[in-house]
């Protein structure tokens, strides 16, 4: 029995002729797209977990492409099976190019943002980054029109692309994953300084995440004379997983380096002030001169 309900007709305009069979081919063809799209994502994800040659960020660059592309072969193929001719699409891209005028270039331009991210590859999944405007936290997507970032309070903050591509972005993990943080402290006047860099330096090999190999072991710079106290900064490189959590690490150094001032008997400064009596204590003397 031939299903001649399929061949029934919805619109006709001019030549062209709307049948329910065509719309339910549309509908079939994004299905398929949509799912076609996430077999190559899982595929993609099992070659990383078989431990393919690419990296995982190049996987996800890959993968994203690819979505991208699938989506926009399938459409086509889905306008086609409409009936509506794809090489004759010159004026829906004249009324694309008037609806990019009127508002969507905000979009467009994030859209592209994200394939110079993914092509060139200077922002990648898993990179620990900060924005100018005081964002910092880790990559965890890529998206058409957004970047989403994960920050150290498990705060998830949208970007939108062009913000990366135009803005001050500061990479921690771009090249090497391995990075050195300064901690600055200050010790009492009259510290005895070598015994300060003594303490503070095996106070920073107590942490266990402190990396000591040559050329990035740790050190201790004098940076100044403050109001109160003589001022210092500790240098030193870190392991990879820490450099993820630099409030927890600027923690940990501080609680050793106070650990050290009390097993050496190092003070910590506290604020001093001078008051000196110029002008008066003259008088004061002669009204109580058995003061």
């Amino acid at each position: 029995m031939t299903l001649f309900w399929l061949e029934f007709e919805l619109i006709r305009i001019g030549d062209f002729s709307f049948t329910l069979a065509r719309l339910l081919s549309f509908f079939l063809i994004i299905i398929v797209t949509f799912v076609a799209s996430k077999i190559v994502q899982r595929g993609l994800k099992r070659l990383y977990g078989r431990g393919a040659a690419m990296t995982g960020a190049q996987l996800y660059a890959l993968g994203r492409i690819l979505h991208y592309f699938i989506l926009a072969a399938g459409f086509l193929m889905a306008v086609s099976a409409l009936g509506v001719n794809v090489s004759k699409l010159t004026i829906l891209a004249g009324a694309l190019g008037v609806g990019i005028g009127l508002g969507l270039q905000n979009i467009v331009n994030n859209f592209v943002s994200g394939l110079v991210i993914l092509l060139e590859r200077s922002l990648k999944v898993g990179d620990f980054i900060e924005l100018s405007a005081g964002v910092v936290g880790e990559v965890l997507e890529i998206n058409m029109r957004s970047t989403l970032i994960r920050t150290n309070d498990n705060v998830d903050i949208l970007v939108p692309n062009a913000e990366l591509i135009g803005g001050m972005v500061t990479n921690w993990t771009l090249e090497e994953n391995i990075r050195r943080f300064r901690i600055p402290f200050g010790v009492a006047y009259g510290s005895d300084k070598s015994l300060v860099k003594k303490a503070v330096l095996e106070a920073a090999i107590s942490v266990p995440y402190t990396l000591s190999k040559k050329g990035r072991e740790p050190i201790v710079w004098m940076t100044g004379f403050g109001d109160n106290s003589l001022n210092f900064v500790l240098g030193v490189w870190v392991s990879p997983e820490q450099v993820k959590a630099p409030t927890t690490l600027t923690s940990d150094y501080l609680w050793a380096i106070d650990d050290a001032f009390h097993k050496y008997k190092i003070e910590i400064p506290f604020p001093q002030r001078d008051i000196h009596l110029r002008s008066g204590f003259d008088t004061i003397s002669a009204r109580n001169p058995e003061a």
